[in-house]
């Protein structure tokens, strides 16, 4: 889906490791909640309470559960899912936009 339409936005924007993520949460009627953000090069460790959603929209990263010693690339187009209660790490070589959706 290119567009999201009656959706609520929150300005705020969320901002982690001194910028180099950052993202806006979306609302929509049913409750659900989308964030859509961008990454700097990098390498990030996110936590997460819930299941998320992570959708690539342009560039790639490289990405691993906590502890994993295998590193799985995803690009433009593709997605990949963490459990809830997970620790994952993202290895970001070009700047990567993506939508992550929370459950």
């Amino acid at each position: 889906m290119p567009e999201f339409k009656n959706v609520t936005v929150i300005k705020k924007a969320n901002i982690f490791f001194n910028g180099l993520v950052s993202s806006r949460s979306v609302f929509f009627a049913d409750g659900s909640k989308k964030t859509l953000g961008v990454m700097l090069p990098g390498e990030f460790e996110f936590s997460t309470d819930c299941f998320e959603n992570m959708e690539i929209l342009s560039g790639e990263l490289q990405w691993q559960f906590k502890g994993e010693l295998e590193w799985k690339k995803v690009v433009a187009g593709e997605s990949f899912n963490v459990p809830a209660h997970t620790t994952f790490i993202m290895r970001v070589a070009f700047v990567t936009e993506y939508c992550c959706t929370f459950s």
